[in-house]
């Protein structure tokens, strides 16, 4: 029987994206004994939130499929089905990684086609 992790209260339910040691540098991270790099990782499920919430009107700030940086610390390690996820509180993750639109580039349009104001001759 397959197994599925819900997360309760304000728990996320995260897998981990293999960690990027290069950057793009070059510059190789070697392991170390000091605090390990902010992890990154995709977000699998998430808990309701908290009881009062939802009479103040908050919602979790993430939402499964969000791409999330945490600290090597946050949470604690599970093994469901042989894979390895992290069990930890919405407030212990450091961000949602979104991207951005490149300068001049516009979703859903084309330059070529779009008039560029009116003409010397208008």
């Amino acid at each position: 029987m397959k197994q599925q992790l819900r997360p309760l209260f304000d728990q996320v339910v995260i897998k981990e994206l293999d960690p990027d040691r290069v950057r793009r540098s070059g510059l190789v991270l070697p392991p170390g004994d000091h605090e390990a790099p902010p992890q990154h990782g995709i977000v699998l499920a998430v808990g309701p939130g908290l009881d009062w919430w939802g009479g103040v009107g908050i919602k979790m700030p993430v939402a499964p499929g969000d791409h999330v940086v945490f600290p090597g610390s946050a949470g604690v390690w599970v093994d469901i089905e042989e894979e390895r996820l992290l069990v930890c509180r919405v407030g212990q993750l450091l961000g949602v990684l979104e991207e951005l639109e490149e300068p001049g580039e516009r979703r859903g349009s084309d330059p070529f086609t779009e008039s560029a104001g009116p003409t010397a001759g208008d």
